[in-house]
């Protein structure tokens, strides 16, 4: 099976217009700690709840500075992994658009529905086997040539007793079929087709979108699967702690619009490194 065909045909329909949002969850405690977390039920670590609200606040307001190229009008679907981490990110999303005025007469009613939020198990992290839960640096240890054959040949090793790559394209295209589903049956806004190249006409389409909020590993298989790429290209696309990519479809054809964007984390960064120049300044070095 081509990696961008499902059972039925093609992943994505030809006559799709249409934008999915992929949001990776905020640092967990797992990383925070340097550990492979893969399927572990891993919470958000304080810093990582803190990302995720930046993360909420710009998908809640996408067209504000520096603004997101994603459709006018609210999401149709918040899509999430079920773990513990993903949900958690997924929740402070559907808060921030929950509290967004979003109104069109000023009395305080909405001018659209809220997304629907729905897990869905598709979109689990790679399962890692025996490495769940073990610091970076012991499996390195232990696992040394296990995880560099992973890191080189990932169609050929994988975690001892973890999913192969197969095993996670097999569970997440079906997934991918079930957002493309809803978002071709919602009502398309907007006066016929867009052109295909960027820079002619307007910018901002009328068009469904989806948000879907999930993991590293899944979502470069994702990414792979909706290119028509092949696994062995698992590498290709990095996803940082609450980045954020857009992928949209004219005709049916996908384009990353975006890719990892964290100019929201922007904040974060600016308090670390003012308390690394206190500490420093406390400390008297130079």
């Amino acid at each position: 099976m081509s990696p961008g065909r499902g059972a039925d045909g093609p992943l994505v329909p030809e006559d799709l217009d249409a934008t999915l949002v992929l949001l990776r969850h905020g640092e967990s405690t797992f990383v925070a700690e340097g550990r492979f977390q893969g399927q572990a039920e891993t919470p958000l670590s304080p810093a990582g709840l803190a990302q995720a609200d930046l993360a909420a606040a710009r998908l809640a307001s996408p067209h504000g500075s520096p603004s997101l190229p994603v459709p006018r009008g609210e999401a149709i679907e918040i899509i999430h992994s079920p773990l513990r981490r993903t949900t958690q990110t997924a929740e402070l999303l559907e808060r921030a658009m929950s509290a967004r005025s979003g109104t069109a007469d000023g009395t305080g009613a909405r001018s659209a529905p809220l997304p629907v939020r729905r897990p869905d198990r598709a979109f689990l992290e790679i399962g890692q086997g025996e490495w769940e839960g073990l610091l970076h640096t012991e499996i390195s240890s232990r696992w040394s040539t296990e995880l560099a054959a992973w890191r080189r040949r990932p169609l050929e090793a994988w975690a001892p007793g973890g999913e192969s790559l197969k095993e996670v394209r097999a569970r997440v295209v079906p997934g991918l079929h079930r957002i493309i589903a809803v978002l071709g049956a919602a009502p398309a806004g907007g006066p016929g087709r867009r052109d295909h190249v960027l820079g002619y006409g307007d910018p901002v389409s009328d068009q469904p979108w989806s948000i879907l909020v999930g993991h590293d590993g899944v979502f470069k298989i994702v990414l792979l699967a909706l290119f028509d790429l092949p696994l062995e290209r698992f590498w290709t696309f990095p996803f940082a702690l609450c980045g954020i990519s857009v992928i949209e479809f004219r005709a049916g054809r996908a384009s990353l619009r975006a890719h990892n964007l964290t100019e929201h984390l922007a904040p974060l960064l600016d308090e670390r490194s003012q308390a690394l120049t206190e500490a420093r300044q406390r400390s008297g070095a130079l």
